[in-house]
């Protein structure tokens, strides 16, 4: 019986009552695999005991006391237990105070004996304590040693009573857990049997055993993920697509008129893309590349690829801001040449729809480029061989799958200006080629950046006065749209917004320079027409929220100013500075930044001001967000991580990777009898949402 088929209800485990029952469910626990996979938090060494006293030279206390007297202190609702306790070892008597732990009343009696671990510290005259955990003991109950789990609780439900439950469990049902991996990898990678890795995970009688524990089960979980990636990648691999030939002559041609060549980097990219595009199956790549670092013009050529050999592409970008912009840079590139466009959009008028959606449906539209509106179900393509879509980490899975449904299998091409961590790479991503471009169109110089603290913003503004004067172009871009808004982590002073900043800027610092303003609740036509305006140069200041991070290219503009830099993540600020340096003169990024930074905030602009380098900054924004992030991406799909975190375990990761795609390439349809247990698992247990290939 398979870990996940471990049905029982909670309530057939001894001390599982009703009552319960209840607070377990709170924590999601309804059966005996969910608590079994309930795996702790944390883990206390108990093998030495430490004194109440002893423990005041700054290390816990962890010894067994008696419980002397209950009394109360504070008034109504906010009145506080206090437990006096006698410490077994030397005598010593310390205050528990049991802050919004009232029901330590009942599980803590007078006269108990229980074990107490915490941090105690002398305050007020006593030795007390109210950071601690408490296990009472029962008549005859030997004393708990050795490496305790912690496991995250609830109100009313202490750690001790879901330890208890568990060993219960591990003594009922543990003997009747079988192996998930099949023996062959087990020996190979030096795993524990599942049994023994339960056992292991929530018992450890040593730091080795639990060391091998939680490997073998966080390799089986992302082997079974690993599995599900490569059997994608294979499915994909066959479906056989019938392809028309092309001699790359409309790619040769758009290459011709470009005033500059492409970087080594572009060139690769589209060799890789044309490559894919003449192979018998649908091809699924990621191109990945720094702001500015020319993605689209490599999109483009796909397109073009697609277009030559007798189909349609489509161009999906995020925002209507964004897609425009590709619509114009595609108007200026590719009509020259033939190729007949148009664009879509929620928001392309009622008279103007019917006949654009005729027009893709007969094949009289080569290249269409637009929003979301692309994958509705009135759109029909004649024959989609191509589905491009801008900024791929902006759509959901199920709206890059519509796109994708809308043609005889066509070619799918991701984009992305935020480039990808390798941990990303192997599991979100895993089944798509990759294609990175890292350098930079010649001539560009690299964009300065400045810190400056709120108080300071003086200096800035003088700055970005000169640059104005000097014919150049800024963007001013804040948190907030108006002053009725409240950023949800903000604390002590208003945040600035971009509507009150517009009038002092326009008023006060800059009264004889043209200001404009964007942001995310004006109607599609103003926004457009505000950047049509800051293109032509008929706007000198815009100022802006974030919906400026993507889709904006104005080479002139040479100074971008972010105000409380400090609530914009580290992927946002280096987008928004992006915006500018895009031209041959040297632009500026000024990020303003209130005093009270946390960690966090000190971290991303200390990177911010180390490198321009996005592929560093995007393992460095992994890093300071740490790994829950990026497992809440993998468990928005059909896999739920429960121990398993992909960037903490990346050396595991690999290995599951090497093993599950090797296992896939032998043996697609997992008929070998070395792969029984994995058949069965897909099979009875299910757990990953993923049906077999079939025969191979």
């Amino acid at each position: 019986m398979y870990l996940r088929e471990l049905n029982q209800s909670i309530t057939m485990l001894r001390g599982a009552g009703p009552a319960m029952s209840e607070k377990l469910a709170r924590l999601g626990i309804y059966s005996v695999s969910d608590l079994l996979l309930h795996y702790p938090r944390d883990y206390d060494d108990r093998s030495v005991f430490i004194g109440l006293d002893a423990s005041l030279a700054g290390g816990r206390a962890n010894t067994v006391v008696e419980v002397l007297s209950h009394d109360w202190f504070g008034f109504g609702r906010m009145r506080t237990l206090r437990i006096m306790v006698r410490d077994s070892l030397g005598g010593t008597e310390a205050a528990l105070l049991c802050f919004n732990r009232p029901f330590l009343e009942q599980a803590l009696p007078v006269g108990c004996r229980a074990v107490v671990t915490g941090k105690f510290q002398f305050r007020r005259g006593e030795l007390q304590s109210s950071a601690f955990e408490t296990e009472r003991l029962v008549e005859g109950q030997a004393t708990p040693q050795g490496v305790l789990p912690l496991y995250p609780a609830t109100e009313g439900l202490q750690v001790g009573h879901i330890r208890k439950l568990v060993r219960e469990a591990l003594r009922e049902f543990g003997s009747r857990v079988e192996d998930e991996l099949p023996p062959f990898l087990i020996g190979r990678r030096g795993l524990l049997h599942k049994r023994e890795a339960l056992q292991g995970i929530h018992h450890p009688e040593a730091a080795g055993e639990l060391l091998a524990a939680r490997e073998s089960l966080i390799y089986e979980e992302l082997f079974y993920f690993q599995l599900a990636v490569a059997r994608r990648s294979l499915i994909r691999k066959r479906n056989t697509v019938r392809r028309n030939p092309s001699r790359g002559a409309l790619r040769n041609r758009l290459l011709e008129r470009l005033p500059f060549a492409l970087t080594a980097d572009q060139k690769t990219a589209a060799a890789e893309i044309v490559a894919d595009m003449a192979l018998p199956h649908p091809m699924g790549r990621l191109l990945q590349g720094d702001v500015g670092s020319g993605k689209t013009l490599v999109a483009f050529l796909a397109c073009l690829e697609a277009i030559e050999a007798g189909g349609q592409a489509a161009l999906m970008a995020p925002t209507e801001l964004l897609a425009r912009q590709h619509a114009q840079t595609a108007a200026r590139l590719l009509e020259p040449l033939g190729i007949r466009l148009a664009f879509l959009s929620g928001n392309v008028e009622d008279a103007a729809r019917p006949p654009l959606l005729a027009a893709l449906k007969a094949g009289d539209v080569d290249l269409v480029l637009g929003t979301h509106a692309l994958f509705q179900d009135e759109v029909e393509y004649r024959s989609l061989r191509l589905a491009v879509v801008d900024e791929q980490h902006r759509f959901g899975v199920l709206q890059r799958l519509a796109l994708g449904r809308k043609g005889p299998l066509p070619d799918l091409l991701m984009m992305t200006a935020t480039p990808i961590p390798r941990t990303l790479a192997l599991t979100v991503f895993g089944d798509l080629s990759v294609s990175t471009i890292r350098t930079m169109p010649p001539g560009r110089k690299p964009i300065e950046t400045h810190l400056a603290r709120t108080g300071n913003e003086r200096k800035v503004y003088d700055y970005v006065r000169r640059l104005l004067e000097a014919g150049r172009q800024a963007y001013f871009v804040y948190p907030l749209i108006g002053a009725s808004e409240r950023s949800p982590a903000a604390t002590g002073a208003e945040l600035k917004n971009a509507e009150a900043m517009f009038e002092k800027l326009a008023k006060e610092i800059y009264p004889d320079f043209r200001v404009g303003i964007i942001h995310s609740r004006l109607k599609e036509d103003e926004k457009r027409a505000t950047m049509d305006s800051f293109a032509r140069g008929e706007i000198d200041l815009l100022v802006a929220t974030s919906v400026v991070e993507v889709g904006v290219d104005v080479p002139n503009a040479a100074a971008m100013v972010v105000e409380h830099a400090e609530r914009f993540g580290l992927a946002a600020l280096h987008q928004l500075r992006g915006r500018v340096g895009r031209g041959l003169e040297q632009s500026y990024c000024f990020l303003v930044y209130a005093e009270a930074l946390t960690e966090d905030g000190k971290a991303r602009l200390k990177a911010m001001l180390a490198t321009t380098d996005g592929f560093l900054l995007a393992e460095e924004d992994l890093r300071i967000r740490g790994p829950g992030e990026l497992t809440g991406t993998i468990q928005s799909g059909s896999l739920r991580l429960t121990i398993a975190d992909p960037a903490r375990d990346l050396a595991i990761l690999e290995k599951a990777r090497e093993d599950a795609f090797a296992i896939v390439e032998k043996d697609p349809g997992l008929l070998a009898e070395e792969h029984r247990n994995i058949r069965e698992v897909l099979a009875r247990a299910n757990p990953f949402g993923d049906a077999p290939v079939g025969k191979g």
